[in-house]
């Protein structure tokens, strides 16, 4: 296989860009990743001043986010000039209601393409340049889920639909090239080695169904379990939240607490299992599908969470979903308290080089710790922060 050049790569690009684009205004959507954020870079060393930049504040991005991303990249050496188009009250009403991730995933879609139609019209572009990656056709085609930016592909004709035609100039690169081409591009490493951010963004960290309060809270996790696992330098790494709500229906629960209390070697009336109402997604044969989130606490006899290594934590969630087909994640609380609030937490951490397959991060109990006690002591709304130690397959990195 061809070893891949970046410097090679951006020169061919940027011909590229300027025959495709000629003289005509082009607009792009930076969200602060990697990949939107080279094509951003890459795009605007093509054609200048006919690059219009914007940040959809969808209200799914990380606390402050699109205004630091805004200064970063307005300022030398890139100069790139930044636009933040405030959508928030738009898209929380376009996903209100919504508790299904596919549905949420569409609904985000078609919002997005919608506002940047309004905003090409009014920028007067008919081009948008986007950063699409071969990972992100791959998926979708796949079946694996529906990623936002993937259209023609989906038989969606974007001038017929949008009014503009799609230029995607990193659409033939994985994300370790993209990531070669942002470096070379000389970008800070806080863009060209971030971690994977979804495109809906924190949409589909929060299960089931968004509100602003469920929301705000996540985005508080969210900065605080990035900020506590860094040191370790996991692939990809972050906190998601779920209604601290059972299911109805709780078939296996029983045989779940005394397969946990086998593998642990603790009594079983030290096991609590939980089944919650909202489901994640998984991987099962190459495919996606939808499972049941168990999560499991373990206390020993003075009421502490119990301890237990990583690999036997491994052993038991692979033998609670090979017995329960039914379960596609284990979580295994970490720290909570007595009484019973609104939602739980989960910390996901994983190791991978291609995301096809992923391992449980190897995080110490220390970081842990310290992690759920800051999240419980900033969230009054949460009870359990649960460290989830399914890796995929059978889940996906993602919850949704």
């Amino acid at each position: 296989m061809e070893k891949f050049d970046p410097k090679s790569f951006v020169e061919t690009q940027i011909e590229e860009l300027r025959r495709t684009i000629g003289n005509e205004r082009a607009l792009v959507a930076v969200s602060g990743g990697v990949d939107s954020t080279t094509c951003a870079v890459l795009t605007h060393k093509a054609i200048g001043e006919n690059l219009v930049c914007v940040i959809l504040d969808d209200a799914f991005m990380r606390m402050g986010e699109p205004e630091h991303v805004a200064e970063v990249l307005s300022k030398p050496p890139f100069n790139v000039p930044m636009k933040i188009v405030d959508v928030c009250e738009r898209f929380l009403e376009a996903m209100k209601g919504l508790s299904d991730a596919e549905e949420k995933r569409k609904r985000f879609r078609e919002t997005f393409y919608q506002v940047l139609s309004e905003t090409a019209k009014k920028e007067g572009c008919r081009l948008l340049v986007q950063g699409t990656i071969r990972a992100d056709i791959e998926e979708t085609v796949g079946g694996v889920k529906t990623q936002h930016n993937v259209l023609e592909q989906m038989g969606i004709d974007p001038m017929e639909r949008f009014g503009f035609k799609v230029v995607e100039p990193l659409v033939t690169l994985y994300k370790s090239q993209v990531r070669m081409v942002a470096r070379f591009l000389e970008l800070p490493a806080e863009f060209s080695e971030r971690q994977p951010f979804p495109g809906p963004g924190l949409s589909v960290r929060v299960v089931g169904e968004i509100r602003p309060d469920k929301l705000e809270t996540v985005k508080k996790a969210t900065a605080i379990v990035e900020g506590e696992l860094a040191q370790h330098k996991p692939s990809q790494y972050f906190a998601v939240i779920i209604d601290n709500e059972e299911a109805l229906q709780q078939p296996g629960f029983t045989h779940i607490r005394d397969c946990a209390a086998r593998a642990l070697n603790v009594p079983s009336r030290n096991v609590q299992v939980k089944i919650f109402r909202d489901r994640a997604t998984g991987v099962k044969g190459g495919e996606r599908r939808y499972g049941e989130i168990v999560g499991i606490k373990v206390q020993t006899m003075n009421k502490r969470i119990h301890h237990v290594t990583l690999q036997n934590l491994i052993a038991l969630q692979a033998r609670i979903i090979t017995e329960n087909p039914a379960v596609a994640r284990v979580f295994y609380a970490v720290k909570d308290v007595t009484e019973k609030k609104q939602y739980v937490i989960g910390i996901r951490s994983v190791q991978t080089k291609n995301f096809l397959r992923a391992r449980v991060s190897e995080i110490p109990w220390a970081t842990l710790d310290r992690a759920a006690e800051k999240v419980i002591k900033e969230c009054p709304n949460v009870s359990t922060v649960y460290y989830d130690v399914t890796p995929k397959p059978p889940a996906t990195i993602e919850m949704e």
